[in-house]
């Protein structure tokens, strides 16, 4: 009789073991396998508070930091290697890059066309323009279309940024500007200086599931603000090859985006 009951103890202890294994395997295979969906960035663009679209083109709607009336003709930007930090600091590199032209409405969303799991991260990243890994002549035929090369002697490469429009001068005269964000380069002497001036955007904590949709804000009057208060007056074209202009460009841009919320 003990012998029966032992055994049954013993059969009993084994089925209880099986159940508890089974159950961490299967929870380990889920960690293993999260759900996963695309990343999907939408880009809006304001003035401080008011909204920018193309629909506001060509007009002397806006005043800059330095008391200047404004317009905005055109406005293209590169983002590059969007990134995601979880909460165990593992970071998810998405080495992509995508165009953001304000005139072409379907460019205003990105869709990662790699998958990430769903869950809340700490930090989602991107790189305005590209890194020097990235920042290669000739390589990407798209951009090689749409005209974003920089000519060698200025540095090679591709654009970062352009805004372009007109703005009211000190004698009251219509004047275009050329705001063309690039790599800074001093080509004064015969051994160029190159300074990097593509930078990192933090936008902090987000949430990602099947439906989300993170809405990312350009405030374009940031670039001319701080901390350095631009005078269009002064510098309102041939900026490409100003080494100064360009990492003044870089120093306002680091307020530019912004995460908004729903």
């Amino acid at each position: 009789m003990l012998y029966k009951i032992v055994s049954k103890l013993f059969l009993w202890i084994g089925a209880v073991c099986i159940v508890v294994i089974s159950g961490c395997s299967t929870d380990q295979e889920i960690d293993r396998n999260p759900e996963t969906t695309s990343l999907k960035l939408r880009f809006s663009h304001s003035w401080d508070a008011q909204q920018v679209s193309k629909d506001d083109f060509n007009s002397l709607k806006y005043t800059n930091a330095h008391q200047e009336e404004m317009s905005i003709e055109l406005l293209r930007y590169l983002i590059s290697n969007v990134s995601l930090e979880n909460e165990e600091g593992e970071v998810i590199t998405i080495e992509d890059y995508h165009l953001i032209d304000l005139q072409d409405d379907s460019s205003l969303m990105y869709r990662s066309a790699d998958s990430i799991p769903i869950g809340t991260y700490k930090n989602l990243r991107f790189t305005f323009g590209f890194d020097n890994d990235d920042n290669r002549s000739g390589v990407y035929a798209d951009l090689n279309t749409a005209l974003w090369n920089v000519p060698e002697m200025m540095g090679g490469g591709y654009h970062y940024m352009q805004l372009e429009g007109k703005f009211l001068d000190s004698t009251q005269t219509e004047t275009g500007y050329q705001f063309h964000a690039i790599r800074a380069v001093d080509n004064s002497s015969d051994n160029p200086v190159f300074e990097d001036t593509f930078f990192k955007v933090s936008l902090g904590r987000v949430t990602i599931d099947k439906s989300s949709e993170l809405q990312i804000d350009m405030n374009i009057a940031e670039w001319f603000k701080n901390p350095n208060e631009w005078n269009l007056n002064d510098l309102h074209s041939m900026l490409m090859p100003n080494f100064d202009a360009q990492v003044m460009m870089y120093e306002n841009g680091k307020d530019v985006f912004k995460l908004k919320s729903d």
